[in-house]
């Protein structure tokens, strides 16, 4: 199974706000942490803002923030919601499918299932599950520690 870029960059800007803590962070700075593309990073930013992951602001004092708190954010329910689809082949969308054998073959039952287990995994797993090292990714990503709530 392959992940789309866009959901790739949305599990990377939720880990960097995660990392962030209170501290607001633009979108500048997540493409310059991962080296991505600015415009590409806008456009899940934005899905992400509309799905209730991001808190996003504008003007002098605005950024991204991250909306729910870490144990909320459930990684499959995020994969899920950023892919347009989750077809590994052609025959999952029979409007599309040209495979001459796909109403009698068993690889999509196969292929179905496997697909099944990659989600459930997923699912099992949370925003606060990833970045047990979280210094290591701060220094990685080369971003100051998180305030804690009270200081500034």
């Amino acid at each position: 199974m392959h992940l789309t870029l866009h959901s790739d960059y949305a599990l990377r800007v939720l880990l960097y706000l995660r990392l962030r803590g209170e501290n607001k962070s633009t979108i500048q700075e997540i493409a310059d942490a991962y080296a991505i593309s600015k415009n590409h990073l806008m456009k899940v930013v934005q899905q992400l803002a509309a799905l209730g992951y991001v808190s996003a602001s504008r003007g002098r004092n605005g950024g991204l923030v991250l909306a729910k708190q870490a144990e909320d954010v459930n990684l499959g329910r995020v994969v899920e919601q950023m892919e347009p689809h989750l077809n590994l082949v052609e025959c999952f969308d029979m409007t599309v499918n040209t495979c001459p054998i796909a109403l009698c073959c068993d690889l999509k039952t196969v292929l179905t299932e496997a697909q099944q287990s990659f989600l459930t995994t997923l699912a099992r797993y949370t925003l606060a599950d990833l970045g047990t090292r979280p210094e290591r990714l701060r220094k990685l990503l080369q971003i100051a520690p998180a305030s804690q709530p009270g200081q500034t």
